[in-house]
């Protein structure tokens, strides 16, 4: 697979990561159906192979349990792979979430020593702040993450979920080299709000989770029915009621568009932001789909085909609201 550099301070990843959210439970409850670990590090084991070594995990996902299971994948490989991580959701000393946002000097210094440790690693490639924390200055997190830097436990520094204004503030205290936010077909936000124009000024890499939009995107939702009744997307608004399938009429014209040229719909979404200059992270813990996955970095969109995609669903298309309310 072709490589690229994310951002301008020499970080290079292959043109796809893999997301390792669903590999682990959360909470003891399952994300995007059952998590198989064996299946999960043959995935990660096999995307190596085809030259998807660019990885992305959390302190929030188990909590811990990613970390810990990615630490298994990678063992006695662990230079061969590019390990993101993320903290900024408190985590108490009993490994339960508290659903309270921490970017404290302090607690970032717990929260890297805790996933070193979980990741059985002396280095973190890159490290992201989950999301802002509104009672700490952006200022303060960053020179707490640049420090890290110095003492040499993460090589680059990361922020996700995040507007253009914390991006040059961040970026002012010391360099970013990836915001990562939602970006698919489905949310197209950062072309509107100001993040994609700032993050291409400043020479910082945009690094896009739920690029298959959480699953609609791979045209194998029909109905709500084929979501669990424990998956967390039926609590998403674009999931429910009559938006359900608002998006499943969208989504037709895509696969219409994508079997005429003999690829998924999953690979025309990944080609399509990867045309962008934008780098997906599509989740999966299946060998098959990080095969496709990967495949789809040798499609090339041509005009013609950017400007139907245009048409199908524009920037400012309503898919409905694509997250819900945290706990407090």
């Amino acid at each position: 697979m072709q490589t690229k550099k994310l951002g301008s301070l020499g970080l290079e990843i292959p043109l796809v990561g893999l997301g390792c959210m669903g590999m682990t439970s959360f909470e003891g409850a399952d994300v995007y159906g059952k998590a198989d670990e064996k299946e999960s590090i043959a995935t990660i084991h096999r995307s190596l192979e085809l030259g998807g070594n660019f990885l992305d995990t959390a302190d929030l996902y188990g909590p811990h349990f990613n970390e810990q299971l990615v630490a298994k994948a990678i063992s006695g490989n662990r230079d061969r792979y590019i390990i993101a991580t993320k903290f900024g959701y408190e985590i108490d000393d009993n490994g339960r979430m508290t659903w309270k946002l921490n970017a404290s000097p302090d607690y970032i210094r717990k929260s890297i020593e805790r996933s070193l440790k979980n990741l059985n690693t002396d280095v973190i490639d890159l490290y992201y702040l989950h999301r802002p924390d509104p009672k700490v200055p952006i200022e303060e997190t960053i020179g707490a993450m640049a420090e890290l830097v110095q003492a040499g436990k993460i090589k680059y520094i990361g922020v996700s979920e995040i507007d253009a204004d914390l991006i040059r503030r961040a970026h002012a205290v010391a360099p970013i080299t990836a915001v990562q936010n939602e970006v698919s077909l489905f949310s197209r936000d950062v072309e509107t709000n100001g993040v994609l124009d700032t993050v291409n000024e400043l020479g910082i890499g945009l690094v896009a989770y739920s690029p298959l939009g959480r699953g609609f995107l791979t045209g194998e939702l029909k109905s709500p029915e084929d979501m669990a009744a424990d998956d967390f997307r039926r609590q998403i608004p674009r999931f429910q009621g009559q938006q359900f399938y608002k998006n499943i009429e969208l989504v037709k014209e895509l696969e219409k568009m994508a079997d005429e040229k003999g690829y998924s719909t999953s690979q025309l979404a990944i080609a399509w932001l990867i045309q962008k200059g934008i780098t997906p992270i599509p989740g999966t813990k299946r060998v098959k789909y990080v095969e496709q996955n990967i495949e789809a970095t040798n499609i090339r969109l041509t005009e013609a085909e950017l400007q139907k995609i245009e048409e199908i669903l524009p920037a400012h298309a309503d898919t409905g609201n694509r997250s819900f309310d945290l706990p407090e």
